[in-house]
């Protein structure tokens, strides 16, 4: 018996999902847990599983697509209802049917036109917003083989087939109020290309800049001596199943820290101050599907070995898709560290509604005075960005203060 899936919610109060990718053909079979779907929202991009075995009969949405959650999304059969009408299928389960993607027009007579329209009679299909991409390049869809369903012309091919032609893409000004910053226009013949924004990196635009705008940010930088660190990290990663990271250590240290000043460990809403009774850190990951901050749990309880397998975990799950809406939220600090790439110190933006970030630089060789001498030690920059709303200079400076001599002192990380 035929089985219509819908979209779930996929995410806490979220309306509507976008379609990124089928991992699945139209009839190929699949079996109850499968990924079939990769679905987006402004946080991740979660796989979808199928409820249901046996054969994709018909998707219903085009990757890209943004579709409300409940909609008729796949259907699933088996062979004998794959012989049968499909269509009629989904009209006895309640579903619409998609009608064909009409053919793109092609353009004609102007200078950006590079083939003639087809000839052979067969029908091209392509998505709405892979049509839009190639019109604006001025490229026929004689030009492109699609790789979607029935080769279907799908966005990541249009995006391929223009960045092959290498052409500037024509854009229409908009009107705007002669006080209204225009971005430059582009000197005459630069080649350029424009890659449309995924809707994660959307999501980190638009929750960033308002942090920036909404959030009173204060900074403080401390350096630490992390000599007696790397000891310990090259201590434990000699009996440690899983391998330890100087970032590891240092997110291990910020749990300690806040458990000695456990008034810091707050967030601000518009009601009341949020104060946790367990110790919730973020840590960026630069994926390759673009930066996430999922959230360990009770770090105050956990080993520096159980940090760096959490870790692990989360970066894995971020480079395939397949981080829960839960990994994302809660904490109430970040932790980035941009040390493996050489920068020794930068400030970072508050992840909102978390009440800090602190920003890790590289560990450097610098002359340090000790007891009136002059000597060599490795030497971490650390920022701390805070919420003046919710921590008071006096507050983050005491739990700076901690955080360092936990640090300089990590045997106080194996307690």
């Amino acid at each position: 018996m035929a089985t219509l899936l819908r979209v779930p919610e996929v995410a806490a109060g979220a309306t509507e999902v976008v379609v990124s990718e089928w991992l699945v053909d139209e009839g190929d079979g699949i079996t109850i847990g499968a990924p079939v779907v990769a679905l987006e929202t402004d946080k991740a991009v979660v796989e979808m599983e199928s409820e249901v075995g046996g054969l994709l009969l018909r998707q219903l949405v085009e990757a890209g697509t943004s579709v409300a959650v409940g909609a008729p999304l796949l259907l699933v059969g088996t062979q004998a209802d794959a012989d049968s009408d499909v269509d009629a299928l989904l009209a006895e389960l309640g579903a619409k049917v998609a009608a064909p993607v009409a053919e793109m027009p092609q353009p004609t007579g102007g200078p950006e036109s590079t083939s003639a329209p087809a000839s052979n009679g067969k029908r091209i299909f392509a998505t709405p917003l892979s049509r839009r991409l190639l019109a604006a390049a001025g490229i026929v869809l004689d030009e492109v083989t699609g790789t979607g369903p029935n080769g279907r012309i799908t966005k990541k091919d249009a995006e391929q087939a223009v960045a092959r032609k290498a052409v500037p893409v024509p854009r229409t000004p908009e009107p705007a109020p002669a006080t209204a910053a225009r971005p430059a226009a582009p000197a005459v013949g630069i080649r350029f290309t424009e890659v449309e924004h995924s809707r994660l990196r959307r999501a980190v635009a638009a929750r960033l800049s308002a942090s920036k705008q909404s959030v009173p940010h204060f900074y403080l930088k401390r350096a630490v001596r992390i000599d007696q660190l790397l000891a310990l990290r090259s201590e434990l990663n000699g009996v440690s199943p899983q391998k330890i990271s100087v970032n590891d250590l240092v997110i291990r240290a910020v749990a300690v820290a806040y458990a000695e000043v456990p008034a810091a460990n707050v967030v601000w809403t518009e009601d009341a101050m949020r104060v946790f009774d367990t110790v919730d850190i973020g840590v960026a990951i630069a994926s390759e599907r673009g930066l996430v901050t999922p959230v360990l749990r009770g770090v105050e309880a956990t080993t520096p070995t159980g940090v760096a397998r959490q870790v692990r975990d989360f970066v894995d799950a971020a480079n395939g898709g397949k981080l829960a809406q839960r990994d994302l939220e809660g904490g109430s600090i970040t932790v980035t560290n941009l040390g493996m790439y050489g920068v020794e110190e930068f400030a970072a933006i508050i992840n909102p509604p978390q009440s800090a970030i602190l920003a890790v630089g590289a560990g450097t060789a610098q002359p340090v005075v000790t007891q009136g001498a002059v000597e060599v030690a490795t030497v971490m920059n650390l920022v701390l960005s805070v919420d003046h709303r919710a921590i008071d200079g006096a507050l983050a400076a005491q739990w700076m203060t901690a955080l360092v001599a936990i640090l300089e002192r990590p045997l106080r990380l194996l307690a």
